[in-house]
C-alpha cells in the first residue's frame, strides 16, 4: 500500500472515532465490551413497553409479523425498550424435537435481523423469547434474543427448565451475560429462572440496571419479580401471555418493577381461562436511569462470597441429613416494644407473652424473640455502654432463656449482645425444651449501625434438634441476602427464624396482584421475609418489635413454600400491638409439586460459581 494512501485511511478512521461512528468497527464484540460507563451518557427518564402477546402455536411467521407489527406500535408511541414474552415466536408447548424442529432459528439468524431493522429505525431495543438450534452442536434452546440499534446484541439461554420444554430443550449454557447498551446495563432471565433467586442475581452482581423477563407463567414466576427487583437493585420488565394453549392457563400480569420492588405498572391479571385475552395488551412505565444507583444495589457489594461455597452443593436424591419426617409445629413470635438496655424489664415482657402463649395453645413448641432479644436494640448507645450490656454464650441470659423453654416445654430462638474473645457480636442462640443450647448464629451481615460496635459472625449454621428438625437462624439484615438463607436451604433447614429489629430500613410491602395467590398474602407482608421462605422452601418464623422513637413497624410474621396454588397460608401480625403471634405449619411438604426437595434437585448449580468467587 503507498504511503499517501495509508494516511488518507488513517485520517478517515480518526474522523470517524472523533464523530462517534465507530460502532460498525466492533460489530463483532460481545455486547459486554462496548464501553462500561453507560450510565454516564444517560440522565433522562425514558419510556419501556412489556407487550403481554399471544402467538399462535406452530404458526412461526404469522408470530414473528404480528410481533414486528406490535413492536413497532410500542416504538411509535416512545418505547426505547420492548419486552415481548417466553417463546413469542412459536408458541409454548412442544412435545419432543421431532415437533419444534420446523420452528427453530439460529441466534443470531433471520429472526433477529428482522427485529434489528426495526430497532435501528427507531434508535430502541427490544428482547423476545424464541426456540434456538445451534448450528455447531444441532441442540435446541429455550433462549430470548437482545436486538438494538446497533443490530444483534446478545442472547440468554434459559439456566433453570420448566419441566414441559425438558423433553426439547438443552440447558442453558451461557450463564446469565449482562450487555451494555444506551439504556444501560441490560440482563435476561426467563421464566422459571426466576424461582431460583440465584439466576437474577447473577445479573445483579454484575452490575444489572435492567432485567428484561420474558415468561409464559401461571403464577409462580412472575411472583418471585418484587423481591428479584429489590433484592438486586435493578428494574424488571416483565412480559407474559394471558390465554390458554394445551390446557396450560398462562394469567398475564405482565408489569414493570422498580428498584424497590414497586410496581410501576401491570396489565390485567386473568386467573381463569374463562377469561382469558388473546388479544395483544401493552403496557408502558418509565424508567428513570438516575435510580440505577440505589440502596439496594449498593448492598451487593456487602455480600460474602467467602460464606456462599455452599451454595455449589447439590446433593443426590438419598441424602440421609435432610429430615426424614415432616414435623408438626406450633410457634409464636414475640413482638413487643423493647426498654432499650434493661433487660429486667425486657425479660418480665418475654416471660409473660410466652406465659401467654402457652395458655393459648399447649402445643406451642417453638418461639422466636426479637434481634437483642433482653436488650432491645442498641443503636442509639455507644460502644461502652453496649459492652456492659454484653454477655458470654452462657450468660444470664442463657440461663433465664434455658429456665423458661423447661418451664413450658418449648423451644426459644433469643438474641443478645455475645462478648467471645475480647470482641462484641450480635448473637441468637437455640435452647431446646430441656434447657440444652442446641447452637448458636453470629450475625453475618452487620447494619452501618451494627458495624461501630460488633464484629460480623463468619458461618452460617444450621441446627437439627429432635423437636424442630433442622433450623436456620438470620438476623435482622442478613434476610437481605438470599445467598445466606440459600446456603441454609442448601444444608436443608425445614425452618429458618428471623430475629429482626426493623423499622423500615430493608424491604417493602408485597404489592404483587392479590388475585395471584390462591392463598391471599395478609396485609403488612414484607417481600424480603417472603423471600426467604419461597427462595429457600424453608418455613419463616419473624420476631419483631413494636414502638419506640425508632418507629418498629412490628408485622411478626409465618412465611411460607407455597400460598400461590394453595398449598399453606402466610400470616402477619399488626404493626403495632404488643403480643405472642401464634401460627401452626408442618415441615417439609413432602407431597407438594413444589418444595425444597425439588428445589435442591432442579438447581443447576454449576452456573452458580461467580456467586461464590471472592
Amino acid at each position: 500500500m503507498q504511503p499517501r494512501k495509508l494516511i488518507i485511511i488513517v485520517a478517515v478512521m480518526l474522523t470517524l472515532i472523533a464523530a462517534g461512528s465507530y460502532q460498525w468497527l466492533q460489530a463483532d464484540q460481545p455486547a459486554e465490551a462496548k464501553g462500561k460507563d453507560s450510565h454516564q451518557a444517560l440522565s433522562k427518564p425514558f419510556e419501556v413497553a412489556s407487550v403481554q402477546f399471544n402467538p399462535i402455536l406452530n404458526e412461526k411467521d404469522k408470530n414473528v409479523e404480528e410481533l414486528l407489527k406490535v413492536t413497532e406500535e410500542a416504538f411509535k408511541k416512545g418505547a426505547r425498550l420492548v419486552v415481548a414474552p417466553e417463546m413469542a415466536t412459536t408458541g409454548y408447548y412442544y412435545a419432543d424435537r421431532k415437533a419444534i424442529e420446523p420452528f427453530v432459528d439460529t441466534i443470531p439468524g433471520k429472526t433477529t435481523s428482522a427485529f434489528a431493522k426495526l430497532a435501528k429505525e427507531y434508535d430502541s431495543y427490544v428482547v423476545f423469547g424464541m426456540p434456538e438450534v445451534d448450528k455447531k452442536t444441532d441442540l435446541y434452546y429455550n433462549a430470548a434474543a437482545l436486538v438494538g440499534p446497533e443490530g444483534y446484541v446478545g442472547k440468554y439461554r434459559k439456566t433453570q427448565m420448566w419441566e414441559t420444554e425438558m423433553h426439547w430443550v438443552a440447558w442453558g449454557d451461557l450463564g446469565v451475560p449482562v450487555f451494555d447498551t444506551k439504556l444501560g446495563k441490560i440482563a435476561i432471565n426467563v421464566c422459571m429462572d426466576s424461582a431460583y433467586w440465584e439466576t437474577a442475581r447473577l445479573a445483579g452482581a454484575q452490575g444489572a440496571d435492567i432485567l428484561a423477563f420474558p415468561t409464559n407463567s401461571s403464577a409462580q414466576a412472575i411472583s418471585a419479580l418484587p423481591a428479584r427487583a429489590q433484592q438486586n437493585g435493578m428494574y424488571v420488565v416483565s412480559a407474559n401471555r394471558s390465554n390458554t394453549e394445551n390446557g396450560f392457563h398462562m394469567v398475564g400480569g405482565s408489569a414493570v418493577w422498580s428498584p424497590e420492588g414497586k410496581k410501576l405498572a401491570e396489565a390485567a391479571v386473568v386467573m381463569d381461562p374463562s377469561e382469558d385475552i388473546n388479544e395483544t395488551t401493552i403496557t408502558y412505565a418509565t424508567i428513570d436511569p438516575k435510580e440505577y444507583d440505589n440502596q439496594n444495589k449498593e448492598y451487593l457489594s456487602e455480600r460474602r462470597p467467602e460464606l456462599y461455597k455452599d451454595l455449589m452443593l447439590k446433593v443426590a436424591p438419598w441424602d440421609y441429613t435432610k429430615t426424614a419426617e415432616p414435623k408438626d409445629i406450633t410457634a409464636a413470635a414475640l413482638q413487643y416494644e423493647p426498654v432499650i438496655g434493661d433487660k429486667e424489664a425486657n425479660r418480665q415482657k418475654i416471660a409473660g407473652l410466652i406465659k401467654e402463649a402457652k395458655e393459648k395453645n399447649e402445643d406451642l413448641n417453638l418461639v422466636v424473640l426479637p434481634e437483642l432479644s433482653a436488650t432491645g436494640p442498641v443503636q442509639g448507645l455507644d460502644k461502652k455502654e453496649i459492652e456492659k450490656l454484653a454477655e458470654k454464650a452462657d450468660g444470664e441470659t442463657a440461663q433465664f432463656m434455658a429456665a423458661l423453654a423447661e418451664e413450658f416445654n418449648i423451644s426459644i430462638i433469643y438474641g443478645f449482645v455475645e462478648k467471645e474473645d475480647g470482641k462484641l457480636y450480635d448473637s441468637a442462640a437455640l435452647v431446646s425444651e430441656d434447657g440444652e443450647t442446641e447452637g448458636k448464629y453470629q450475625k453475618t451481615h452487620l447494619s452501618k449501625n451494627d458495624n461501630k460496635w460488633a464484629k460480623a459472625g463468619n458461618d452460617l449454621p444450621v441446627f437439627e434438634t429432635a423437636a424442630l428438625g433442622k433450623v436456620g437462624i438470620l438476623i435482622g439484615e442478613d434476610a437481605v441476602y438470599p445467598e445466606a438463607s440459600g446456603v441454609q436451604a442448601a444444608n436443608r433447614a425445614d425452618i429458618i427464624a428471623i430475629p429482626s429489629a426493623w423499622n423500615g430500613q430493608y424491604g417493602g410491602d408485597m404489592e404483587i396482584e392479590k388475585r395471584l395467590s390462591a392463598n391471599p398474602y395478609p396485609d403488612g407482608s414484607m417481600v424480603t421475609w417472603d423471600a426467604v421462605a419461597i427462595g429457600a422452601q424453608a418455613y419463616t418464623v419473624v420476631a419483631n418489635y413494636t414502638g419506640t422513637e425508632a418507629n418498629y413497624l412490628g408485622r411478626s410474621s409465618l412465611y411460607t413454600l407455597d400460598p400461590l396454588y394453595a398449598l399453606d397460608q402466610p400470616m402477619a401480625a399488626s404493626a403495632d400491638s404488643e403480643e405472642a403471634f401464634i401460627v401452626s405449619f408442618r415441615t417439609v411438604q413432602p407431597e407438594a409439586w413444589f418444595n425444597q426437595e425439588m428445589l435442591i434437585l432442579s438447581r443447576q448449580t454449576a452456573y452458580f460459581k461467580p456467586l461464590i468467587e471472592e
